[in-house]
């Protein structure tokens, strides 16, 4: 019997027959149907936190308001800085949390509290907020991967929680992300030349089946994740065209401007209009800026203020807005004061971060900082009511708990964290 005649045989007897393997990932349908269902989510990750006084909260006419002025925006009595004139024309469409108020004031710990929503309990390991959304929402048999990180550094920077490790901790493997960056596209994914394509399709089905049928007699979730990472690859050997940035057209991508942070926010869109669930836009290090606060943010924050400003245009007109929760926020926010090297220093203890679209009301500035921006005024927000408001959006309940047999218990958000309803469309 030819090879492969035993092998579809054995694996439509024991796991899943090599026709209907191939044609998992070769109907097309599968990610039209993906594109159909659900909310989607973008987090455009501004990693080394950027500075409240610069972007959402200005604070003309103090000593800690910096050299740039406030602007109206569409919302009456409601300003933003200078440098973000776009953002302050669609700000009927944003939503501004001003009093965010957490306790890391580290990268490191920041990190890890604002993207899974908590801070860490040794051993375990909590999943990140695109872990989470992809298991929920996402459908891990599609070609298209449900949770993508794009960084212009794929290798990963000096932080722990941006290099290749655990993200999605106790989900499992299947739901960490695909990861891509630099030259946009995904490497070492093409078929060698050296072997046929039958030779290919053979061994990956040989494999398939002596891996289900270990999975199965040891019961072994390592394996099972394995055997998920392998089924992945072969998924993106069917859609990587859509990392392909220059692909797309040249008018968007001049929209979006030529850095890397905004050819990545474009990436997001094409994939979330694809059928990938969760899509995060990480951006390496640039808003440290512990020297030249100044003149750092005012290179920065353009191009910040354009990519929100393009990328929620983008996903209203094509009809995706409702339905795709965009996030821009940082692990923390600046000092109001400036040090020796003219730099403002890591601040949690008031600062912003902004929401639109997928269930999020528009137009809402929540909470208040000081005449100076030392402390929050009203409404604080921590990380628990942040992270119950982002599932909440999305349809996912965010005190549920985890399913993970004998192990403690652990919640989607721990503390019976309530939403902030004046930011929700359904609140």
């Amino acid at each position: 019997m030819h090879r492969r005649l035993f092998l579809e045989g054995s694996l439509a007897a024991g796991a899943v027959s090599m026709g209907s393997f191939s044609a998992l990932f070769s109907a097309k349908a599968m990610a039209e149907e993906v594109k159909r269902q659900g909310k989607k989510c973008i987090l455009l990750w501004l990693c080394g936190a950027p500075s409240q006084f610069e972007t959402w909260d200005p604070k003309p006419g103090t000593e800690t308001a910096g050299p740039f002025a406030s602007i109206p925006t569409v919302i009456p009595g409601v300003h933003v800085s200078e440098l973000m004139p776009q953002c302050a024309g669609i700000l009927d469409k944003l939503a501004i949390i001003r009093s965010m108020k957490t306790e890391p004031s580290e990268h490191f710990q920041g990190i890890d509290v604002l993207t899974r929503g908590d801070g860490p309990r040794p051993p375990f390991t909590r999943p990140i907020l695109g872990s989470v959304v992809a298991q929920q929402l996402g459908q891990l048999d599609s070609p298209v991967p449900q949770f993508v990180l794009l960084d212009p550094c794929p290798e990963g920077n000096e932080f722990k929680s941006f290099k290749a490790g655990n993200w999605a901790g106790w989900l499992g493997a299947e739901y960490g992300p695909v990861r891509a960056g630099g030259e946009y596209s995904i490497p070492n994914i093409l078929r060698p030349e050296s072997i046929t394509e039958t030779d290919h399709a053979d061994r990956e089905a040989l494999r398939a089946f002596l891996s289900r049928k270990f999975e199965n007699d040891q019961a072994s979730v390592a394996a099972a994740g394995y055997n998920a990472a392998f089924a992945r690859v072969k998924g993106l050997m069917s859609c990587a065209p859509l990392f392909d940035i220059e692909r797309l057209p040249d008018d968007d991508r001049r929209r979006y401007g030529p850095g890397a942070f905004a050819q990545h926010a474009l990436l997001a869109r094409n994939l979330i209009e694809n059928g990938s669930t969760f899509v995060m836009v990480a951006n390496g290090m640039p808003w440290d800026n512990h020297v030249f606060q100044h003149e750092m943010h005012q290179m920065l924050v353009p191009e910040l203020d354009n990519v929100i400003y393009q990328l929620v245009s983008d996903l209203e007109q094509r009809g995706m807005l409702d339905d795709t929760l965009v996030i821009a926020m940082g692990e923390f926010g600046r000092t109001p004061w400036l040090n020796d090297a003219r730099g403002r220093d890591h601040f949690a203890t008031a600062w912003s971060m902004a929401m639109a679209g997928g269930g999020i009301r528009g137009g809402v500035v929540h909470g208040a900082t000081d005449e100076r921006g030392f402390d929050v005024a009203s409404d604080p927000v921590d990380n628990r009511q942040l992270f119950a408001t982002f599932f909440t959006a999305l349809g996912i309940d965010p005190n549920a708990e985890y399913d993970l047999g004998d192990l403690p218990t652990f919640h989607r958000v721990e503390g019976n964290a309530e939403p902030i309803t004046s930011l929700l469309t359904a609140g």
